[in-house]
């Protein structure tokens, strides 16, 4: 426990079970005699907290140890502000298939107890930086957990882009896009468009195309220090746009550049110590279902 003093709270908004959770989380390390320190957007929702609160942005430089509540939704959102600061992040189930929030409400305590202990495993995730470019000049940077999506955002049209892979030229391609997913981002949208499930150990990346206009297009994994590059190209009528964990949006413009690489600083999330990433897929993806 004298690694983890000061322990940071995230919670997704809008959820009663969520402030419950949290509540009970407060109460349980108050009683271990630790300081909590609550996300600000959080703590506007819990009056009367009495607690010191901080941006999320800024927990990492202050906390030992992160709690995301919520949906894997929840934890993509506070990965991309924390993986900077290298503080680990542990999540609590409170959305819908959890494949990276794995701790059920149920056994909170008992699982955050057994994490103040030592009893846990570390498993490092790489982010994704997304710049976009406009006749040379840097108009966009976005990071991402999961996966980055070019599409044709509210248009209902297929779009045309030129891929490239370490500088080499892959081809043209007209479809509702592309996706480009971590190994994490595998078993998420990548999975749903056909793409394949990927270890989270792996250091790669999976290109998914998005209904492509040809009957040979299929994913490519190519490695996880790759450069890729997408060209939006001039002849789209419609204007399209870049979208990270379904979380954030860019609107791009014929013409524009998309370079997708490894972003430096990583992710270090928090596991009980008997994590079993294929049990998980067993449970979530139901593997083990059979035909009542």
């Amino acid at each position: 426990m004298d690694n983890f003093r000061n322990i940071g709270l995230i919670g997704r908004l809008g959820s009663k079970a969520v402030i419950d959770t949290l509540k009970q989380l407060i109460r349980f390390l108050d009683d271990k005699g630790l300081n909590v320190i609550l996300d600000q957007k959080i703590a506007e929702v819990m009056p009367g907290h009495g607690r010191q609160t901080s941006k999320q942005k800024m927990m990492g430089e202050i906390c030992d140890l992160v709690i995301v509540v919520g949906g894997d939704g929840s934890l993509l959102g506070a990965a991309r502000s924390l993986a900077q600061s290298n503080v680990p992040v542990l999540g609590v189930n409170r959305g819908n298939l959890g494949f990276l929030t794995d701790i059920s409400p149920q056994e909170i305590e008992e699982r955050v107890n057994e994490v103040l202990q030592g009893k846990y495993s570390v498993d490092t995730r790489f982010l994704l930086d997304v710049n976009i470019r406009r006749k040379g000049e840097m108009v966009g940077e976005m990071a991402a957990l999961n996966d980055c999506v070019l599409h044709p955002g509210k248009a209902t049209r297929m779009i045309q882009f030129d891929l490239y892979i370490e500088g080499q030229f892959v081809y043209t391609q007209r479809s509702d896009g592309l996706i480009i997913s971590t190994p994490t981002g595998s078993t998420a949208y990548a999975l749903s468009a056909g793409g394949p499930i990927m270890h989270p150990k792996l250091d790669a990346l999976v290109l998914v195309p998005m209904f492509p206009h040809t009957l040979s297009s299929r994913p490519i994994v190519v490695n996880g220090n790759s450069e890729l590059k997408m060209v939006v190209s001039e002849e789209n009528s419609t204007y399209p746009t870049i979208s990270c964990d379904g979380q954030s949006d860019f609107s791009l413009t014929p013409g524009d550049v998309i370079t997708v690489r490894k972003k430096s600083a990583k992710l270090k999330l928090i596991h009980p110590v008997d994590y079993n990433f294929y049990e998980t897929c067993r449970e979530k993806l139901g593997w083990s279902s059979r035909p009542s």
